[in-house]
């Protein structure tokens, strides 16, 4: 499974703020389990009062099939964003996925009711696309406005296990300023883990996720170094300012925690890549504890407004979180 707006956020998990807010319906399958974190599962055998038990959003069979007939579910995005590519993942509807989707977008700032968006204006920013069964149909999705709600159309019924939404956040910064310092690097406001040395066990995006890691396995963790040298994770901060505050958590790695850790900065301007960058000293390096959150506020060098910031492990291990406050310039 490959596409480049693969390694963008998902909008629309669960862990990042989004819900299923509304379908036509949901007959054999609930809606919620359209955006579950968990991988779908197949259950051999296992029925309920509706029939098969699926691990996913399915409808009845229609019988009204003109060519336009369709149902259709809203999602809420866990943050305003521009979706750049979907995952519509229809595993284990072999005989019953359907047979194309489109998706729509709409822009609805603030608290917004089911009956507000159904009377929303609602933009198609995915065509109606040919889907597959039992796979990963990866969508692509060009020129899409900023959303706060997408709604997918599956033509004619059928099921869907997992939609993922994948994109990029548009923040509000102007409101942002106004709170003081905020997490620069969090990924609900724009922050993006650009680059790792290594993450065979974790995934460096879970790094900024909001909210505490839950276990070992909703962090970064690397494979253990053999020789010389150390592992690093580049992040592209959501907005460029100053990092007066930081927070390593190294919480749920007991026994592979990094022994020490080090934090550099930079500012890049726009199309600058961040090889060759010249990184200054923010944090130098200092130990960790394994399983603790560790604070730094005095440690920190001040470096003015910059817009990426560069964690360093010695020699290798896990972090569950890493959050950089500051002040947005």
């Amino acid at each position: 499974m490959s596409a480049p707006f693969l390694d963008l956020v998902d909008l629309a998990s669960e862990r990042f703020g989004a819900a299923v807010v509304a379908a036509n319906d949901e007959f054999f399958a609930p809606m919620e389990r359209l955006i579950m974190a968990a991988a779908p599962e197949w259950r051999e055998g296992e029925y309920d009062e509706r029939g098969k038990w699926m691990d996913g959003w399915e409808t009845r069979r229609r019988r009204d099939l003109g060519p336009e007939a369709h149902d259709w579910c809203i999602l809420r995005l866990g943050a305003r964003g521009i979706a750049r590519g979907v995952d519509v993942h229809t595993a284990f509807f072999t005989g019953n996925y359907p047979e194309s989707c489109a998706i729509d977008a709409c822009d609805r700032p603030g608290i917004a009711t089911v009956d507000a968006l159904m009377q929303s204006a609602w933009r198609e920013v995915l065509p109606r696309t040919p889907l597959k069964g039992d796979a990963h149909n990866l969508l692509t999705i060009e020129d899409a406005p900023p959303a706060t709600h997408l709604r997918l159309r599956i033509f004619p019924d059928g099921g869907v296990a997992r939609l993922r939404v994948h994109g990029e956040v548009v923040a509000d910064w102007d409101r942002l300023r106004r709170q003081g310092d905020v997490d620069l690097g969090a990924a609900r406001y724009g922050g993006s883990v650009v680059a790792c040395s290594d993450m065979f066990y974790g995934s460096r995006h879970n790094l900024i996720m909001p909210g505490d890691a839950t276990h070992m396995g909703d962090g970064w963790e690397t494979r253990r170094r053999r020789g010389a040298g150390h592992d690093w994770t580049v992040v592209r901060l959501g907005a460029e300012g100053t990092i007066r505050r930081v927070e390593v958590d190294t919480r749920h790695f007991k026994g592979n925690a990094p022994g020490a850790c080090s934090l550099e900065a930079v500012r890049l301007g726009p199309g600058q890549s961040i090889d060759g960058a010249a990184w200054r000293e923010l944090l130098p390096r200092t130990p960790l504890l394994p399983h603790a959150c560790h604070p730094f506020e005095e440690e920190l060098a001040g470096l003015g407004e910059v817009t990426h910031a560069r964690l360093n492990i010695f020699p290798d291990g896990g972090i569950a979180r890493l959050r950089l406050f500051g002040r947005p310039k």
